[in-house]
């Protein structure tokens, strides 16, 4: 592995049959058009990738309470501690050409990103009344607040800060679990964002700018099959498991989560 290849990696969830399947073409797009960078994947069964020689499987169960969309924090987390570099990239996005050769990585978190109160007032109106309390309660001022950043989910940046990243991380896991305890189960954008202005980070866009350039994210999720009756049935079982043990953990900071 060259010095290059040691400095950074892409990284994806694959939580779920149809969603390995996807991330096999991933892989196979990523040995051809970046030989040599390693996939770094979170997955019920890792075994699936083992013909994969650019893939590192791991381990992982759905911890989100709905959706596995937050759980991108584990995964990220993982990614950082092995290269200084990661890339998160949604599975079901194609890479169509060569990883461009110029990309300068800026510590931090680079992605597309919009004003947060903004996009959220646009898209996801409900939800500001959420975070605004989750910025009271990380003390960001109404000022910082309305200048943060939603960041776009399906493909970002994390480049190693002096910790900041790990402060980052451990930041939007703390307020996911109290949005999602309150009905939000989407939009981690948008926790991203109030977890980088907690950090202090300046939200880049110049290197996510060149790999968006040669990717293609088709959204998977507009296509899906149709959940048998034991799927609705399993999803259910999921559901009340992960909310009721979600509750219980939060007890142990009731001060945030509950007041």
């Amino acid at each position: 592995m060259t010095q290059e290849q040691k400095k950074f990696c892409f990284c994806t969830l694959a939580l779920g049959q149809r969603y390995r399947d996807i991330t096999k073409e991933l892989a196979k797009d990523l040995e051809t058009n970046a030989p040599g960078i390693s996939l770094v994947i979170y997955t019920e069964k890792p075994d699936d990738f083992s013909s994969y020689k650019n893939v590192m499987a791991f381990k992982h169960h759905q911890q989100g309470i709905q959706h596995c969309y937050n759980d991108k924090r584990f995964l990220c987390q993982k990614a950082i501690s092995l290269f200084p570099v990661a890339i998160y990239i949604d599975a079901d996005t194609r890479i169509l050409e060569s990883l461009p050769k110029d990309i300068e990585w800026k510590p931090g978190i680079t992605g597309r990103h919009k004003n947060l109160v903004e996009h959220v007032s646009k898209y996801r109106a409900s939800s500001l009344p959420i975070l605004k309390k989750l910025a009271e309660k990380l003390n960001i001022s109404d000022e910082l607040f309305n200048h943060s950043s939603w960041i776009g989910e399906a493909l970002f940046i994390i480049v190693r800060d002096n910790g900041k990243e790990i402060e980052f991380l451990e930041t939007w896991g703390k307020i996911s679990k109290y949005a999602e305890l309150r009905g939000m189960h989407a939009g981690e954008g948008s926790l991203m964002g109030l977890a980088a202005a907690k950090v202090g980070w300046v939200i880049n866009s110049e290197a996510w700018q060149k790999i968006s350039g040669v990717t293609q994210h088709w959204d998977a999720s507009r296509s899906k099959p149709k959940a048998t009756s034991w799927d609705k049935l399993q999803k259910r079982m999921g559901y009340h498991y992960r909310l009721n043990k979600t509750r219980i953990m939060a007890l142990r900071d009731f001060e945030f989560y509950y007041r």
